[in-house]
């Protein structure tokens, strides 16, 4: 049986500091347990509703709150923590220490999902803090550029963590004794691919270049692309990201008319910059439609974008069709 070095001794090997590669534990045993409270369903009575909504006005589900309650009581309880702030949540939490870390996640992506058994997710970035004082919102808000650690578990027929700290990608397996087991050392993203993500029910809604690229998709090989495509749709960003990650392809939640004064509906803190940060440090890109998620300076903590993220040359070809008008 082949020996796999687990996430410890893995982090060990990187440059960055031990606080940093604290932090990421704490995340990642947490995800650990996260996975075993989404396996148990209906057996723990933890599926349904939870009878409240987000700061999103988003109905809560059960899972939503119990994940958040168990990442939030982790991390204020991880000593390089020195604040939180979650999709779940209205306002950033600080923990009342100074300087260390600030990390921003979403504790279940794909909620909507969990009660029909589809893989959900969590996913998570890790920010500097301030030196000099505990943190405010403000803080929070820096491009994703400056994130130092980023990632996410995905809750699938096996449970996985995708990570970058200081540089690579790498996958690791959640083992039966619950240990993070390396398994995909050094992802990488091909650069071309003919699959594609996106919610075709949205189509009528879309701007112009989204709708000529992805009818450029649809005509395969008769069309100007030459070669036939197939269209892939979770609906759990994690999942769809995922599948990315470990064979290409793009993935697309574009701006549509449907809500013509929000510009997306993914959140740039919490979904859109850590999986961009992971998607380029495995040599894919990520954009909002003409410029890199990564460059966004964030104005407030909530704040949704566009997101466009895959296989390098083809997010290329889209970003020259948004281009175009």
């Amino acid at each position: 049986m082949t020996a796999f070095v687990d996430l410890a001794a893995r982090l060990a090997a990187e440059p960055a500091d031990a606080a940093l590669k604290d932090v990421v534990l704490t995340i990642a045993e947490t995800c650990a347990q996260i996975s075993r409270v989404v396996a148990s369903g209906a057996l723990s009575g933890s599926l349904g509703a939870a009878g409240s909504t987000n700061v999103q006005d988003e109905e809560q589900k059960k899972l939503d709150v119990i994940t958040n309650d168990m990442l939030s009581d982790a991390l204020k309880a991880c000593g390089p923590v020195a604040g939180l702030a979650s999709e779940e949540l209205e306002e950033v939490e600080p923990t009342g220490r100074v300087g260390g870390y600030l990390v921003t996640f979403d504790p279940l992506d794909g909620s909507s999902n969990i009660d029909v058994n589809v893989s959900v997710g969590t996913i998570f970035s890790v920010l500097p803090a301030p030196a000099g004082h505990a943190p405010t919102e403000g803080d929070f808000l820096q491009p994703g550029r400056n994130q130092v650690a980023a990632g996410y578990a995905v809750y699938g027929p096996q449970t996985m963590l995708v990570v970058t700290l200081s540089g690579g990608v790498n996958g690791f397996t959640l083992s039966a004794d619950g240990r993070w087991l390396l398994t995909h050392p050094d992802l990488a993203i091909k650069p071309d691919t003919a699959e594609f993500a996106i919610n075709m029910s949205n189509q009528r809604h879309w701007a112009p270049g989204v709708r000529r690229y992805i009818d450029g998709c649809l005509q395969g090989k008769d069309g100007a692309r030459g070669k036939n495509f197939n269209m892939r749709w979770v609906a759990s960003m994690v999942a769809d990201v995922h599948r990315i990650m470990m064979r290409g392809g793009v993935f697309m939640y574009p701006w549509d008319a449907r809500e013509p004064d929000k510009p997306g509906k993914l959140r740039l803190m919490y979904e859109a910059n850590p999986m961009s940060l992971l998607v380029e440090r495995a040599g894919g890109k990520s954009i909002e439609g003409l410029t890199e998620i990564l460059d966004i300076k964030p104005a407030k903590l909530h704040q949704r974008v566009p997101v466009v993220l895959g296989s390098a040359n083809e997010v290329e070809v889209i970003r020259a069709e948004m281009r175009a008008g």
